[in-house]
């Protein structure tokens, strides 16, 4: 981004284009001997025949100063879990793949399950929480990075600049959230960004008036990156959630509990672009469809724990602030693709917004039923208290699935 400014609680560190990648590296292999670094990504087996995995894979080879990788894998069976230990064999750093479906972890998680702190919801939340607990019990870091194993504009600098803000010795960041734009080069992605979650905060933020919260979401560029880095600090305690509030879900516990002046947000690249969720219309359960409704929920509950009362008319209010706003955005963003010459259907556009607003108010009813609703996964705190030999647990079954 060619700016400099600043805004809201959130440091924004800006990527000028002034420093080269491997200049930033030969500060992260001094400084990673005394804070070593792993990287989780999270994937399903499809993604290795996907136009991503490959290169990301090629990239990562050449990063000298990551410690240890954590590869998630899901929808895998025996056969093709050995495939993917062959795919990332290349990989020179200490490369570990949880086999999420394999029978020793399946074993685990019936252990978990049978004290309740289990995840109850397949899916990415879950594949996180699962690796964030290899990298606990593993002992080889002290900053994890996460990112996803779709993005089909990778640089290994986007690595190089995510981990920096919290491995920096005098910075004092515990916890760094990347952004960018999101684009194909033929139009403006990032639609729930956009057309949901800008304009749904501003419209919280006219309905409910000063809220420190909002004020927080407000300032990130882009919320629902999935990038983003944490010392082993912010980990050990953090709670996220198995749906399709996971970034949401994140941000709201590192506001839980860490003062805005140990966040930040950095420049990652200048455009990024990865796997699109199908709009799925008239289906809830499915695509942008149900990542908006968990979303929304996620930032209802976060409001209502702090002490927000929010009733049917709330609700009503919210959704006709947000039409607007979300109607706004849509001329803002039309002039933005057009002086970049980018395609936009604005009918396209303002039918999401559409379906976006009634999501609002499927999201209100939702949790006005459901106040009881905890899609958070207990943090691995509480796990070690329930079940004390959970870390050497866990070691042993992914060492044998990777030794196997």
């Amino acid at each position: 981004m060619g700016d400099y400014f600043q805004n809201g609680p959130i440091t924004t560190l800006h990527d000028f284009g002034l420093r080269a990648t491997e200049d930033l590296d030969k500060d992260l292999v001094r400084w990673g001997k005394s804070r070593p670094m792993s990287l989780i990504i999270p994937s399903l087996f499809s993604e290795l025949g996907g136009p991503a995995l490959d290169h990301i894979v090629d990239e990562l080879a050449q990063v000298p100063f990551l410690d240890q990788i954590i590869i998630g894998l899901d929808r895998a069976t025996e056969d093709e879990f050995h495939q993917a230990r062959e795919f990332f064999s290349r990989l020179p750093q200490t490369t570990r793949i949880l086999w999420n479906d394999g029978p020793r972890l399946q074993a685990l998680d019936q252990v978990f399950r049978d004290h309740s702190i289990a995840p109850l919801e397949a899916g990415k939340g879950r594949n996180v929480w699962y690796c964030i607990g290899y990298f606990l019990a593993s002992g080889l870091g002290e900053v994890v990075g996460l990112h996803d194993a779709d993005i089909v504009t990778y640089d290994r600098s986007m690595v190089s600049k995510l981990f920096y803000p919290v491995v920096h010795p005098t910075f004092g960041f515990s916890f760094a959230k990347g952004y960018y734009f999101r684009t194909d080069g033929e139009r403006l992605n990032g639609r729930v960004v956009r057309l949901l979650v800008t304009p749904l905060i501003r419209a919280l933020r006219q309905c409910l008036g000063e809220n420190d919260y909002l004020d927080y979401l407000d300032s990130f560029r882009y919320p629902l990156a999935g990038e983003f880095a944490m010392h082993i600090n912010v980990v050990r305690n953090i709670r996220i959630p198995s749906d399709w509030g996971l970034e949401i879900g994140v941000l709201s516990e590192v506001h839980r509990r860490y003062t805005t002046q140990r966040i930040c947000q950095v420049d990652l690249t200048g455009a990024y672009d990865h796997k699109h969720q199908q709009v799925s219309f008239d289906d809830p359960s499915t695509g942008l469809h149900k990542m908006s409704l968990d979303i929304t929920k996620a930032m209802f509950r976060k409001l209502a724990i702090g002490g927000e009362v929010l009733s049917a008319e709330t609700f009503r209010t919210i959704k006709a602030s947000y039409y607007r706003n979300a109607l706004d955005m849509v001329e803002r963003y039309e002039a933005v693709a057009d002086m970049n010459g980018l395609e936009f259907d604005s009918h396209s556009e303002e039918q999401l917004v559409e379906v976006f607003a009634q999501t609002i108010v499927e999201a209100g009813e939702d949790f006005s039923s459901n106040p009881m609703e905890t899609p958070f996964i207990s943090s691995w705190a509480r796990v070690q208290s329930a079940v004390p030999d959970a870390f050497e647990q866990m070691l042993a079954a992914v060492e044998a699935d990777n030794a196997s």
